[in-house]
């Protein structure tokens, strides 16, 4: 039975270098380097990407909709460039004190994903940078990858073991791009062994 296969990815730290003051407009947003390319790698093995984000800055308001629809703009923009291409955004708009089931480390984002694509959330990679992505991975069953080419990256190997401890493990990468050669070597070694078939 064919499957979709879908990866979930953050946004701030994943795609594009975190700002402590929220990507308020095109500008701001700048690509962490090769994840750009990795999502075209991705891509091209044929694998959908998603971004499920919290943009707590519109709950606050920091930023309008139509700000975040700029930013999106580029940022599929800069993918197309690099031959790559992103399925959907999903997003929270929500603050904190709002209680909502779709703000991370809430997994209502991924379950809404799952429902979207009709796919098992068990057989899902998602990427993050913080323990509430991690959290988020665990809660919706994602298989959960941290990056550390965000807010993790200034962790050290024991702040790292602490962080993976308290928030249910997850495989460790230098980036996207590291989590790209590691998911494409993963489907070669699944297609070799099963003779061509994923």
């Amino acid at each position: 039975m064919h499957t979709t296969k879908l990866v979930i990815l953050g946004r701030d730290g994943v795609l594009n270098e975190f700002r402590e003051g929220h990507v308020t407009t095109p500008e701001e947003w700048l690509p962490v380097p090769g994840a750009l390319e990795a999502v075209s790698r991705m891509n091209h093995a044929g694998w959908h990407v998603v971004v499920a984000t919290n943009q707590a800055g519109i709950g606050r308001g920091m930023i309008d909709m139509s700000a975040v629809n700029a930013v999106h703009v580029h940022m599929n923009e800069m993918l197309l460039a690099h031959g790559a291409r992103l399925d959907a955004v999903f997003f929270c708009p929500h603050t904190p004190e709002d209680g909502c089931d779709c703000r991370k480390p809430k997994p209502g984002l991924m379950v809404d994903i799952g429902r979207r694509y009709g796919v098992d959330l068990s057989q899902v990679p998602m990427v993050g940078d913080t323990a509430r992505d991690l959290q988020a991975a665990h809660a919706a069953g994602c298989e959960a990858h941290l990056v550390q080419s965000g807010r993790a990256r200034e962790l050290d190997d024991a702040q790292l073991h602490e962080l993976l401890t308290q928030n249910g493990g997850a495989y460790v990468h230098a980036n996207l791009g590291a989590f790209a050669d590691y998911l494409l070597k993963r489907d070669q070694t699944v297609d070799s062994s099963t003779g061509g078939l994923s």
